[in-house]
């Protein structure tokens, strides 16, 4: 599962109002190398939740990010290259999404996420 992935992803269980963004807990993660498109990432980058990004790509153990980010720094060829290394090709290969306000556990196998919820949490 990829970064991108993860920040568009939240905890929907009944009665969480704090489900975003959920908390990785990684027992394999991996990276693939994904081909560089500098319009994708100027496009994304209004889409993506910073913070979350910031905080899941150190919990995968990549720590370039800048702590802020905005829409000047889309000039900058490094920073696109870091922004893309962390979106688009650090993957949680195994592991879990830990919603924020609850603690349940999603489990992540062969990078994909179950979100699937129990029938008391719908």
């Amino acid at each position: 599962m990829r970064l991108l992935t993860h920040n568009m992803l939240s905890s929907n269980i009944k009665g969480v109002t704090n489900g975003f963004p959920l908390r990785i807990e990684v027992e394999k993660m991996v990276e693939k190398e994904v081909e560089l498109n500098m319009d994708f990432l100027k496009n994304m980058f209004a889409k993506v939740e910073w913070r979350a990004l910031v905080e899941a790509s150190r919990s995968m153990g990549y720590s370039e990010l800048p702590d802020e980010a905005d829409s000047s720094m889309l000039d900058s060829d490094e920073f696109l290259r870091k922004f893309h290394h962390a979106l688009l090709e650090l993957h949680l290969e195994e592991g879990a999404l830990v919603c924020p306000e609850t603690g349940r556990k999603f489990p992540v196998n062969k990078g994909i996420p179950n979100m699937l919820l129990h029938e008391d949490e719908v």
